[in-house]
């Protein structure tokens, strides 16, 4: 049997000062049987070109009209001829062996396991990322990881994952109507079509995470955004409570909800209202976020809303 080859999809829109070295990240794969598929999601900044520029080294390189990354992946997807999925944003690296040592830990595991690494932020320089998010650095059965990211907040950065095209294919497309958290709705979808989330401990399995970029997705807090957050929400937690509803099941529901209260409130009133609803149906309480002791003494002054009130007044 052939070893199994791997797509590397990438979608890009404006990704410009970070591509190639994305790109090369992609290309610097130990393991040799890899095909890396770019869609270009009408950048204006010269994105297309830079990737062409690669095409005779290997990547194949796509173009579309804007459409949304979640579009971008989907095409990716269509054009994929590989066994094994890893999603790779434009302004994100891979550590060179990270596919070899997943794939090795795969050959150990049940069919239709997903594999992922430690993933660390960083901003300019990968070697200084900062692998922080340790609670979700260890193996879990598909509901589990999802309860502890709905109690904690946790994250398994997209690039982390690797994804077998089975499981892909159960899970279903990108949602397209979705910005914010499209990841997170899409990958809940992944661990429930997996038989479990296998994480490697090797130190070769690396993915980084380019944040705090002004403009990204993920710092987009606009009303479409907000919207994308509740309704992403509302496709993860009726899909959870429809595998299991239990008290743990709807403790997490409930902290999904109670993040989205505390991330976003006051604005939009009607989604807030419908997120603390939700909180309490689910038989829990909305609480108050965490803050800084500054805000924390302000807050039991005057209440935790009227801060976020002003902060939100601030910030327009």
């Amino acid at each position: 049997m052939p070893p199994p080859l791997v797509s590397l999809l990438i979608p890009c829109h404006n990704a410009a000062p970070w591509l190639a070295a994305t790109l090369e990240s992609a290309l610097a794969q130990t393991w040799e049987d890899k095909e890396i598929i770019f869609v270009d999601d009408g950048s204006t900044d010269g994105s297309l070109a830079l990737a062409q520029g690669f095409a005779t080294r290997g990547v194949r390189v796509f173009s579309q009209a804007n459409a949304g990354a979640s579009a971008a992946r989907n095409r990716a997807l269509r054009e994929a001829r590989g066994d094994y999925f890893q999603f790779l944003d434009a302004d994100d690296l891979l550590a060179p062996g990270k596919l070899a040592a997943q794939l090795a830990l795969l050959a150990t595991r049940p069919p239709d396991t997903v594999a992922a690494c430690a993933w660390g932020r960083f901003t300019t320089d990968p070697a200084a990322a900062r692998f922080v998010d340790e609670a979700v650095f260890r193996d879990f059965a598909p509901l589990d990881f999802l309860v502890l990211a709905g109690e904690t907040g946790a994250m398994m950065h997209p690039s982390a994952w690797l994804v077998p095209r089975g499981v892909a294919l159960r899970a279903g497309a990108w949602d397209e109507t979705l910005s914010l958290n499209d990841d997170g709705e899409y990958f809940s979808r992944i661990a429930l079509a997996s038989s479990g989330l296998a994480f490697c401990v090797a130190a070769a399995a690396r993915s980084y995470y380019r944040s705090g970029l002004s403009g990204s997705l993920s710092q987009q807090r606009g009303a479409r955004a907000r919207q994308s957050q509740f309704h992403s929400l509302e496709l993860i937690t009726r899909r959870l409570l429809a595998a299991e509803d239990s008290p743990r099941i709807r403790r997490a529901c409930a902290g999904y909800w109670r993040r989205y209260v505390h991330d976003f409130f006051p604005a939009p009133a009607h989604l807030i209202a419908s997120a603390e609803a939700e909180v309490r149906q689910l038989g829990e309480n909305v609480g108050r976020p965490l803050m800084g002791p500054k805000t924390a003494l302000l807050a039991r002054l005057l209440g935790w809303r009227t801060i976020w009130r002003l902060k939100y007044l601030l910030h327009r």
